[in-house]
């Protein structure tokens, strides 16, 4: 965040050391990085292609810009790199960090979600996303109940959003990390 100095005498702040070690990172790294934030590959390549970013906040737009761009397969590829709620990946720090709503849910919760995350997936055609992060299992149950009823046109503007929301914020990691993982 940046002071009321530098709001009010125009100064930009400094990239963070992540953010410079991303912008001068090599393509290739640079874009493998950018697929564990979203696997949609028009999204990172995008991402990739105006790079060096002068702030967090230039790459956050960059990132809302290209989001917006997405076609239906660029969502569905991205979509792709999601596990269901209620069941992240194994071994995946991330996607069992971001799902820690779920970790402490009551057998019979997990069960209903497991079954309304199939039901949605029937209905969609993909799995039920939403950005977990803050949330608890019974918030994210509450929201696939409501989403199952949705159409898909108003499904698939949701998930843009719901994306953007997780993009954001594993762009936050990226770019705060003092040293490369």
């Amino acid at each position: 965040m940046t002071s009321s100095t530098q709001r009010f005498s125009g100064e930009t702040p400094e990239p963070t050391a992540g953010l410079t070690r991303f912008n001068t990172s090599a393509d290739g790294d640079a874009l493998a990085a950018l697929h564990e934030v979203c696997a949609s590959s028009a999204w990172g390549s995008k991402l990739l292609a105006q790079r060096p970013y002068a702030t967090t906040e230039a790459l956050f737009l960059a990132s809302d810009a290209a989001m917006a761009e997405l076609t239906a397969e660029d969502l569905a590829e991205a979509m792709a790199g999601h596990p269901p709620i209620g069941r992240p990946k194994p071994g995946d720090p991330t996607s069992s960090r971001e799902q820690s709503g779920m970790a402490g849910a009551s057998e019979e919760l997990k069960a209903e979600m497991l079954e309304l995350n199939l039901a949605y997936q029937e209905k969609f055609g993909h799995v039920f996303l939403i950005c977990a992060t803050g949330r608890t299992g019974e918030q994210m149950r509450d929201a696939v109940r409501t989403r199952i009823e949705n159409s898909p046109e108003q499904e698939r503007e949701i998930v843009r959003t719901e994306l953007g929301k997780i993009n954001r914020i594993r762009l936050t990691r990226l770019v705060e990390e003092e040293s490369a993982a």
